[in-house]
């Protein structure tokens, strides 16, 4: 497993994979209509090279064997904490050890960080599960309006470097 730090000329691959795992993974959990809005507002050309060039959150294409087989990006927010805002592995590759190699990858790469959260659907158990296997906690629960009637029930889930 290879973490690659992607740029604006990384943004098809990520758009393809995007729309590749979510539409396998997410419409049992929040149903095709929310998927199709979520992909249009999140994963757009233009939003990802727009989030791409702007630098603020740092993409990441994982690679296994020389395959991209998914995605993750983090943003900064100190010099200590780090939000995992996307972190997407093609359904296939599950349960395979590739989701926490990366994981391991991003707390290497990250040596300074020693907090990181993320948001996750408090339907999607098997990330959940996932989250919890590799040391998160749930610090608490959240809704967000996201637009057009949706909305997001997450989890904010946290790791702490020991």
């Amino acid at each position: 497993m290879n973490l690659v730090p992607a740029s604006v000329f990384d943004v098809d691959e990520i758009h393809q994979l995007a729309h590749k795992i979510w539409t396998v993974h997410y419409p049992p959990i929040i149903g095709n209509v929310q998927v199709e809005y979520m992909l249009k507002r999140i994963y757009s050309k233009e939003t990802l090279q727009h989030q791409i060039s702007e630098g603020k959150e740092i993409y990441f294409l994982i690679q296994s064997q020389k395959e991209n087989i998914g995605y993750t990006s983090i943003e900064i927010h100190n010099n200590t904490e780090a939000f995992i805002n996307k972190f997407y592995i093609l359904s296939n590759k599950h349960r395979s050890g590739l989701g926490e190699q990366t994981f391991n990858a991003l707390v290497k790469y990250f040596d300074k960080i020693n907090t990181f959260k993320l948001q996750v659907n408090r339907q999607n158990y098997s990330a959940i599960n996932f989250y919890f296997k590799i040391g998160f906690v749930i610090e608490k629960v959240e809704d967000f309006d996201i637009g057009e009637g949706y909305q997001m029930n997450d989890f904010i889930m946290i790791w702490k470097r020991k």
